[in-house]
């Protein structure tokens, strides 16, 4: 997908690995139906993380990797590729061959990768000066290494239409509480009076389930941002658990880097309704009708209509009309539904490390000099006992540079919280000193001699038999020494 440009091929081989055995997780087998759930899987073709090919998986790599998700804490870091020995390297290649590189791609900017690789090849043919072509791997490691990736061209809603007319349109249900949720925002049909004394149409942000339709979190806010959905998101995880799939529409909040990483490191897949179809979210859509036809409509009495007392009002009826009130489809309250299971929740993080989640990850340059790095025009300090990487990896969240994390490029584990440069407090002349600069260097030693290396290649020279292969040139006779 066009989204994973850029992306770790680490990362890619996770999502891939736990989009095949998401199913398997959402909703556990009964005993005796695992193995034909795996072999039912492995029939099925999936597209190539690398190559993009469509290609097949055997039932053994599958079972492994169920197992190795069933119990672990964080399933796509359990499910990522190893670290390769050459991660770091740049791939290198003549300079010939990366003008005609670069020229190709210039003159192709649509052309695949394999296709770039394989006229490449004909050139090299034609013209040996070129030298040696590498790999295809290495290449395609050259090109994404130097930006020269395909350009695209999109007409999403002409997409769009094409796909919902080839495809049939079918109702569905999970079978497990916490399988599926359903995220969507919802412009309100009345006005709130804002703090600044203004009128202004709130958002409701709404998260269902998708078996009991349990409302996992409503709360009303007056933007549609990332920021916005992250803090409901957040709450509605802490109260309900973790679910295994995420299904929301492609708005600029839920694809938000923030939020899909967020997602990938709580091991929640993420689902994308089509592009211009809300009715892929069918269930949502239902749930705004009963919220305008009851909720709001109860609260048409009141003049003066506030953020506050709008929220208030959605929770009583939220929590003591809709959860117990019996479901026209489901035939049982929502609430009873959700309690009675069976569920595939998982227990939520504490507050911290959700707020690590949901930031998406960047690398900077550190400066020698001071030991900073810049993040949206905001300048922090990296502590001196990293002041060695020259790229770190930083979590940012692009609302909120108060802080952000240091953490470990490969591994992703958290080292340290940067703070923003304080120039003013560090005008006291305080400094520390640097943890391995605790005893006073050693003066340096004077040379002793010849060195080793070159030692030896003179004797070696001398060894030969052969006279210094040049011819000294006297000095001018002094005119004094030799009278005439």
């Amino acid at each position: 997908m066009s989204h994973d440009e850029g992306v770790p091929m680490r990362t890619r081989w996770a999502r891939l690995r736990f989009a095949i055995i998401g199913p398997l997780l959402a909703a556990p087998t009964e005993r005796g139906e695992l193995a034909a759930r795996i072999t039912e899987l492995a029939q099925r073709s999936w597209q190539h993380p690398t190559t993009g090919e469509t290609t097949r998986f055997g039932v053994s790599s599958i079972e492994r990797w169920y197992y190795l998700a069933r119990d672990a804490a964080d399933p796509l870091t359990a499910l990522a590729r190893k670290v390769p020995s050459h991660a770091g390297t740049h791939p290198r290649i003549s300079a010939r061959l990366a003008v005609a590189v670069a020229e190709q791609h210039a003159q192709h900017p649509r052309w695949s990768f394999q296709l770039h690789y394989d006229n490449l090849v004909a050139l090299a043919r034609q013209d040996p000066t070129l030298g040696c072509v590498p790999s295809y791997t290495t290449l395609c490691r050259y090109l994404k290494d130097r930006g020269l990736t395909r350009s695209r061209r999109r007409a999403r809603a002409e997409a769009a239409r094409v796909e919902r007319e080839a495809r049939e349109v079918r109702s569905f249900e999970v079978t497990h509480v916490q399988a599926l949720w359903h995220l969507d925002f919802h412009e309100g049909s009345r006005k709130v009076l804002t703090a600044a004394g203004e009128w202004q149409k709130p958002q409701l942000l709404g998260i269902l389930d998708d078996h009991s339709r349990l409302c996992c979190h409503l709360q009303w806010y007056l933007d549609e941002t990332a920021e916005t959905l992250i803090h409901g998101l957040s709450q509605a995880l802490q109260k309900r658990g973790l679910p295994r799939q995420l299904l929301t529409d492609n708005g600029a909040a839920m694809v938000a880097a923030e939020t899909t990483e967020g997602l990938e490191r709580l091991g929640i897949v993420a689902r994308n309704t089509l592009p211009y179809s809300p009715e892929q979210n069918a269930k949502q859509e239902v749930f705004w009708a009963q919220v305008e036809g009851r909720l709001m409509a109860m609260l048409e009495g009141e003049p003066e209509l506030t953020l506050t007392l709008l929220n208030q009002a959605t929770q009583a009826w939220v929590e003591l009309e809709y959860h117990r009130r019996p479901h026209r489809e489901i035939d049982e309250p929502p609430l009873e539904r959700y309690l009675r299971g069976p569920s595939v929740s998982r227990p939520c993080p504490d507050s911290e490390t959700l707020r690590r989640a949901f930031r998406t990850e960047v690398t900077r340059a550190q400066r020698r000099s001071d030991g900073t790095c810049t993040v949206e025009g905001v300048r922090f300090e990296i502590p001196a006992r990293y002041r060695t990487l020259r790229r770190i990896t930083l979590r940012v969240a692009r609302w909120d540079l108060s802080a952000v994390d240091l953490v470990d490029g490969r591994t992703g584990s958290h080292l340290a919280r940067l703070l923003p440069l304080d120039k003013t407090a560090n005008a006291d002349s305080r400094r520390r000193r640097l943890p391995d600069a605790a005893q006073p260097a050693a003066a340096p030693l004077a040379p002793a001699g010849i060195a080793a290396h070159l030692r030896a290649l003179m004797a070696e020279y001398a060894a030969t038999g052969l006279p210094p292969a040049y011819l000294p040139k006297e000095p001018p006779a002094d005119p004094e020494e030799n009278p005439t």
